[in-house]
């Protein structure tokens, strides 16, 4: 039952902020619905969850039309193609992968079209340098952020990463690490600390390890909702980003 998966992500966040001396309630847990179908979601805010994410436009675009993310925060957080963005603007109330002009532009356009406030978006940075993964260069990060910062209808809320899959959660440590590094490092470069509130990294195999360095957004789906079918995963969330 998601009750009990829900109580040991609880008190594992807890743990890892401990460690490092945070408050559990600077991190938020995001539950990654991708697949999971009205039944799931709706246990799951039953519970208190009301922060959802998912990898899909057209997927989540039917769920919203059945009602099912009502009275929840919906965020994209898979990869967003230039030709969706006016859906995505019109559906999402965050993107969390933001990862180039173009799709900055077409957001901004569509977010004043069709939104009363701003889209809140977060600018996805492939840290790792892994090909498999999309995002901007950590190079690229600074002036994609002033980019986004000078458009209309949108509102930067932070950086978010995918890092590759292991199956040893320590694996991923430099990989966060090294986003809150370019983090503060923006800051010192005069990005305004509003637009760079929120490091969302870290999932269902290697979530403990991100709250540590930082990570105030972690996205959870299998270890939330248990296992996709067919997936034969369980902990393990490295391609299913979660």
């Amino acid at each position: 039952m998601i009750t009990h998966r829900l109580i040991a992500i609880q008190r594992n966040i807890e743990q890892a902020c401990n460690k490092v001396g945070r408050d559990p309630a600077s991190v938020r847990l995001l539950a990654v619905s991708k697949t999971f179908d009205a039944k799931a979601i709706s246990e799951a805010k039953s519970l208190g969850i009301c922060y959802f994410g998912e990898n899909r436009v057209q997927e989540a675009r039917d769920k919203v039309r059945a009602g099912v993310f009502e009275g929840a925060t919906l965020c994209l957080i898979g990869h967003l193609q230039s030709n969706k963005a006016s859906m995505a603007a019109r559906i999402f109330d965050e993107v969390h992968s933001v990862d180039s002009p173009k799709i900055a532009q077409a957001l901004s356009k569509f977010s004043l079209k069709y939104r009363r406030d701003p889209l809140s978006v977060y600018l996805q940075v492939n840290i790792a340098g892994d090909r498999n993964k999309h995002g901007c260069t950590p190079k690229e990060a600074y002036d994609l952020a002033k980019h986004i910062l000078d458009l209309e209808g949108l509102r930067l809320a932070g950086l978010m990463t995918i890092v590759p899959y292991s199956q040893s959660p320590e694996d991923s440590r430099p990989h966060f690490r090294n986003l809150r590094l370019l983090r503060d490092d923006m800051l010192n470069a005069g990005i305004p600390a509003d637009s760079l509130k929120e490091l969302s990294m870290g999932m269902s195999s290697d979530y403990q390890v991100a709250i540590e360095e930082g990570a105030t957004v972690i996205r959870l789906g299998t270890a939330l909702f248990a296992p996709r079918q067919g997936t034969g995963q369980d902990l393990k969330a490295g391609p299913w980003n979660s």
